[in-house]
């Protein structure tokens, strides 16, 4: 079964592409809504975009000495929406990011904090949420050669804040990231330093503080790999009904912290091979061996605790989700929207401070809303390999990442798996 290429090193590469000089190829690029927005905009802030089967081209870098008043829409996309407040901080004229409610009602305010303290001027109705306006930093204002300037950014709070400073720091003279606290998603600032040194970058990722050096993005040809997240529902589909689900182009040794998710499934009674190269990875289920809970902490992954939530919810022991009590800031709350939609199912939850108790329980017939939620709504379908008539509302939310997701899963594992409404 093939899945779409990471939606998260697809923004990433896109953001170091259009602030690189020429033209950039990027091959595999995630499809959805997060990267059809990111792409909308770098081509409006000026730089080239050309896209074709999933390999698209960038000519860089965007027009940073633009006066012209540009708006940003990023729709749900938060990763989007993020990287752009940081971009827009580069630009001369006023960049006003914003996008639809669900995004609106996320927080920002750490990220608007740090803007600010890299020199650039944001605006808002509401101090810490979108729309957002940003008057970039005047280049006299800009030290080049330097890397004195040092923020201390919370670590408690989504590693895209970071992220995104991360990016434009190569081009504001350098920057020395001190961290307060233990970071939630450490390891998408090593996806985030590992894309960035692809484009040229120099970049140290330490314990407690991130060193970004002063310097210029080179374009390149970067290839993006198979989305660990998307192959999530492949491998779990394997884990709930038995059986093996192989996916392409999937590297066990992929910067994507969602690889770690093979621990997971050798633990709840799976078998993982790792094929190389093309062939990617197999993940199989002998039917006759019961799935079994355990304890995970997800801090590292926690776009895949759904994907978890569910297999528990198969499972013939009890299952314990910890570590991601900030998942409840998502598109969703992912610990009580989740919980509510698993218990409509028979599933018996519990939410806990900072995860979720999933307990063996009789699976039933249920209407499921996502919540707006793209994972939730993939995630949750799989619960119809156990159930029948599973019914998942508003199915077209999907789109955000992975927008022929049902036809990818009924074509690619012989199984109609819900009736959308």
């Amino acid at each position: 079964m093939t899945v779409p290429g990471s939606k998260s090193e697809s923004n990433r590469a896109l953001v170091c592409a259009s602030l690189a000089n020429g033209e950039s190829r990027l091959h595999g690029v995630a499809d959805g809504d997060d990267t059809e927005r990111m792409l909308a905009a770098v081509a409006l802030l000026g730089a080239e975009v050309d896209s074709k089967d999933r390999m698209v081209r960038v000519r860089g870098p965007i027009d940073r000495s633009s006066t012209a008043s540009v708006v940003l829409d990023a729709g749900l996309a938060g990763t989007t929406s993020r990287f752009l407040t940081a971009v827009a901080a580069l630009r001369r004229g006023r960049t006003t990011v914003t996008g639809e409610a669900g995004l609106q009602a996320r927080p920002m305010g750490e990220l608007h904090r740090l803007v600010r303290e890299l020199g650039a001027v944001l605006e808002s109705s509401r101090e810490g949420f979108l729309p957002v306006s940003v008057q970039g930093i005047e280049r006299d204002h800009v030290q080049r050669g330097s890397s004195e300037r040092v923020l201390t950014a919370r670590g408690d709070v989504s590693s895209q804040f970071i992220s995104a400073v991360m990016m434009v720091a190569p081009l504001l003279g350098g920057v020395r990231i001190r961290i307060d606290g233990d970071v939630v998603s450490r390891d998408y600032l090593e996806m985030t330093s590992s894309v960035m040194q692809a484009f040229g970058a120099t970049v140290d990722v330490g314990k407690n503080e991130i060193h970004v050096w002063d310097g210029e993005y080179r374009a390149t040809e970067f290839f993006v790999d198979a989305d660990w997240s998307s192959a999530s529902y492949a491998f779990a589909a394997a884990a709930i009904a038995g059986g093996s689900v192989r996916v392409p182009h999937l590297r066990m040794e992929s910067s994507q912290p969602e690889a770690g998710f093979v621990g997971v499934l050798e633990a709840v009674g799976c078998s993982v091979r790792d094929l190389g190269g093309e062939q990617g990875v197999v993940v199989s289920r002998d039917p006759s061996v019961g799935l079994r809970g355990a304890e995970f902490d997800m801090a590292s992954m926690s776009d895949l605790v759904p994907t978890l939530a569910v297999i528990a919810a198969c499972a013939e022991t009890p299952t314990v989700i910890r570590g991601v009590g900030f998942i409840r800031a998502k598109e969703s709350d992912r610990l009580g929207d989740l919980a509510a939609e698993l218990q409509q199912c028979g599933a018996k939850v519990a939410v806990l401070p900072d995860g979720l108790r999933i307990e063996p329980n009789g699976l039933r017939t249920a209407v499921i809303s996502p919540h707006d939620d793209h994972r939730l709504a993939m995630s949750l379908s799989l619960l119809g390999l156990r159930t029948s008539g599973i019914t998942v509302k508003d199915h077209a939310v999907v789109s955000k990442s992975w927008p022929h997701f049902w036809t990818a899963m009924s074509t690619g594992l012989g199984v109609g798996l819900v009736e959308s409404l």
